[in-house]
């Protein structure tokens, strides 16, 4: 090779480089995009991916496809996110469980700090800690009261092991100083018939579900586990306010890729997701579900996400369930 070769070569390979990653960007999406969810269909995040696939779409130019992968609690779809080609057209909708509670009790392939990229927060919804409307607990300051009182007698029951209903009872019990006994069952919504019936105390509850239960008067509600009241919720007490400061358990979504993708399609893909976050109608569908809009930056959520993986790595740890890893 001629040596002047040698010295334009490398320049000319950026200039390729770059004309390319350009390229990526202006063209992006030029198929169908897949959005993953790590559940089965029809349940809250399933309605929730397929509202943000309508938009999305809309707004890209191109269909997303939402894709129920579910299975391992939550691994097997985030797994196979994790280990797609980074080309921005494989997309997870990430939960509380996918990135901070389910890797801190197993391994689950995946590292969920470094193995995505983070397209946007979402939506968060808070549980609700209720009891059967004939219970004699009206307020969380009862519960600890009687938990204090008869110590490994009172019951909460959860959607199984190691789900954030049974964490956020772990963690009311760590915080308060108190012994609960967790009644685990294979998924909330036979968990939530016994508590209703009165066979079981206390659950904590998705807001999703809970809320239409309390205004039928089936359901009585203590206290949420959000740092704000919640909006339809707005006369029921947060768990800090009556007593617990700084707790807080919420069911989160966010939208992430794999890793690597190209620096110009997250952008895109990011800049897009803004525009379906804004639009009044998302907001709307939302709000019919029990969530909240979530209107952190890419970069608050990212230290967010950080700050549950520490929080339920603790969590695990002290109730025992770590031991599966």
């Amino acid at each position: 090779m001629h040596p002047l070769c040698r010295l334009i070569a490398p320049v000319a390979s950026c200039i390729l480089l770059a004309a390319a990653g350009q390229a990526t960007a202006q063209d992006f999406p030029t198929h169908s995009v897949t959005l993953v969810v790590p559940y089965p269909a029809g349940g809250s995040a399933d309605i929730l991916a397929r509202a943000i696939g309508k938009m999305l779409g809309e707004k890209l130019g191109q269909p997303v496809v939402v894709e129920n992968k579910s299975g391992a609690g939550t691994a097997i779809g985030s797994r196979f996110v994790a280990k797609a080609p980074a080309d921005g057209y494989t997309l997870l909708l990430g939960t509380v469980s996918s990135h901070a509670i389910n890797p801190a009790i197993t391994n689950v392939g995946y590292d969920p700090l470094n193995d995505f990229a983070l397209v946007a927060p979402v939506a968060s919804t808070p549980f609700v800690l209720v009891t059967p409307v004939g219970s004699s607990l009206r307020t969380l300051a009862d519960v600890i009261e009687a938990a204090r009182q008869q110590p490994n007698t009172l019951d909460y029951a959860s959607a199984g092991p190691g789900t954030s209903n049974h964490l956020a009872g772990e963690m009311l019990a760590n915080a308060a100083k108190i012994q609960l006994v967790h009644v685990p069952y294979r998924g909330s919504a036979p968990a939530l018939v016994d508590v209703m019936a009165g066979h079981v105390p206390l659950m904590f509850d998705l807001q999703t579900t809970s809320v239409p239960n309390i205004r039928q008067g089936t359901l009585r509600a203590l206290a949420v586990t959000s740092l704000q009241r919640s909006t339809l919720l707005p006369d029921i007490p947060t768990v800090a306010e009556s007593g617990i400061p700084n707790f807080e358990v919420s069911a989160w979504f966010a939208v992430f890729a794999p890793a690597k993708v190209p620096p110009p399609v997250l952008k895109r893909l990011q800049d897009t997701m803004i525009a379906v976050m804004e639009s009044a109608d998302f907001k709307q569908q939302l709000r019919q579900i029990g969530a909240e809009p979530d209107s952190r930056s890419p970069e608050e959520f990212s230290v967010y996400v950080e700050q549950e993986v520490k929080k339920y790595t603790g969590v695990v740890k002290a109730a025992g369930l770590a031991a599966q890893k």
